[in-house]
């Protein structure tokens, strides 16, 4: 049962309209407010302000909707599907806040405005006598505002740059006739970032790490869409607050690193990791399985024993890479894994599989088994690439650096075939090391079939088990 037809059996799907502009890149605006919508379980309409041509670096053209056209789109998804909460974005002239201001008074709906006022790149995005009616006609009909430190400052004339200044804007911001304000911390330096919410006479902090990115696009956007969301489902502000921060967070994280400037941030981000953590286990379990059935591969399980391992498609440390915790091991003519796959169960092939994807994403699976001259040989009778490192050449520096064998190793076998990801690397083992051969491909299903063709070739050429 998909997600959307679960909240149909059980009530209202909670609606969230965004009143925005078009970012022809795809980071900002309608693009970043649909995309978090979706990603926080409501259901997104659009009333579009303006359509913008614009990338990474800069904003090259912007054409206003017609007012009346505006007007119209609000009123449609009002009056047919309903809005549960809304947020503004871009609203380019003194006409549009006016038109909106009047159906936020029309309609009633709650309204989270993110006073957008200069574009990542540094286009305006506000005319400057838009300002005056901003703050006298749709601020007041706000129930949240979420400024950052340099809109804060031009709505109050005070220069944010600390947490008592973000304080001392809240309230002056609040006297507006705002019911919440949050003035973000993404623009003050340090290595936390806070936003503080001014509600009802109360301050609530919102802490987080700084998250060292260029990729910071739609962050504003993002935000605004996120509390919207929440307050849609019927959320009080301080925990749509809340929530909003840590969904910012992860988007930040999961940023798109496209163009030549500051590339997006990635609502979809950690829905789209958790869906491919899914697959990945799904992928790993009826390899497992495979390994298990198989009446070859027991006999190429080395004494340190093996482990087979996939990483998640956009994988950075071990906690991605799904792996047979306690390893694979040989019990009698069977191989025998000791547990179900699970993530962070393998150091030194899931190390080697981490490296190998620096240079070809798309391997993502491995699996070691014991070295066996047999074993190149029907490797090369295969056609697969090969590659090797020696041990005794690991530099001392390495050596003493934890975890960083395997890494120098790979790499140095891939460099030996100039970057190209290799079928099968190995090594001769070197004092206390056992010899080894890595056999890796692009999943784990297809790494389990290379490892029984490597045994069938390996026993037509008159090896044994």
């Amino acid at each position: 049962m998909s997600a959307l037809v679960w909240l149909q059996t059980r009530g209202k799907i909670p609606v969230a309209l965004t009143i925005a502009g078009s970012d022809s890149g795809g980071g900002a605006g309608i693009e970043a407010d649909l995309k978090t919508f979706a990603a926080m379980g409501v259901h997104g309409v659009v009333a579009l302000t303006a359509i913008t041509a614009q990338n990474t670096t800069a904003v090259t053209g912007v054409q206003d909707v017609e007012l009346e056209l505006i007007e119209k789109q609000i009123e449609a998804v009002v009056e047919d599907i309903g809005v549960d909460a809304a947020k503004t974005g871009m609203l380019h002239t003194s006409e549009i806040i006016r038109v909106v201001a009047e159906q936020v008074r029309k309609h009633g709906f709650p309204l989270v405005v993110d006073p957008v006022m200069i574009a990542k790149s540094g286009a305006p995005l506000l005319e400057k006598e838009a300002m005056k009616t901003l703050i006298e006609e749709l601020i007041p009909k706000a129930f949240v505002l979420t400024p950052n430190a340099k809109e804060a400052e031009a709505l109050t004339g005070i220069k944010v740059a600390d947490l008592d200044s973000q304080k001392e804007a809240a309230k002056k911001i609040a006297d507006l006739g705002v019911k919440a304000v949050v003035v973000k911390g993404g623009h003050i330096p340090g290595s936390k970032v806070v936003d503080v919410l001014y509600y009802d006479g109360e301050f609530r902090f919102y802490e987080s790490e700084r998250i060292d990115s260029e990729n910071t696009h739609g962050t504003g956007c993002t935000f605004a869409s996120a509390i919207a969301a929440e307050l849609a489902k019927g959320h009080e502000v301080f925990e749509a607050v809340e929530v909003a921060k840590q969904f910012v967070s992860d988007a930040i994280r999961y940023g798109l690193s496209i163009g030549r400037g500051h590339g997006p941030v990635n609502p979809t981000g950690k829905i789209v990791e958790y869906a491919d953590r899914f697959e990945t286990l799904n992928i790993m379990r009826e390899a497992v399985r495979r390994v298990e059935s198989s009446d070859i591969i027991s006999g190429a399980i080395p004494e340190c024993q093996s482990n087979l391992v996939m990483a998640c498609k956009y994988a950075r440390d071990l906690n991605e890479v799904a792996a047979v915790p306690g390893r694979i091991v040989r019990l009698w003519n069977r191989a025998k894994p000791s547990a179900e796959p699970w993530f962070g169960a393998s150091q030194h092939v899931g190390k080697a599989v981490l490296t190998v994807m620096k240079f070809d994403h798309r391997i993502r699976s491995a699996m070691n088994i014991r070295f066996e001259e047999a074993f190149l040989k029907a490797a090369e009778k295969l056609g697969w690439r090969i590659s090797f490192y020696d041990r005794r050449e690991e530099p001392e520096e390495i050596k003493k650096l934890e975890g960083m064998s395997i890494p120098w190793g790979i790499e140095t076998a891939i460099k030996r075939v100039k970057g190209k990801a290799p079928d099968i690397i190995y090594h001769r083992g070197d004092w206390g090391k056992e010899p080894m051969i890595i056999v890796f491909g692009r999943n784990a299903c297809e790494v389990v079939e290379k490892v029984e063709t490597l045994i069938k070739k390996a026993t037509e050429l008159g090896y044994h088990t």
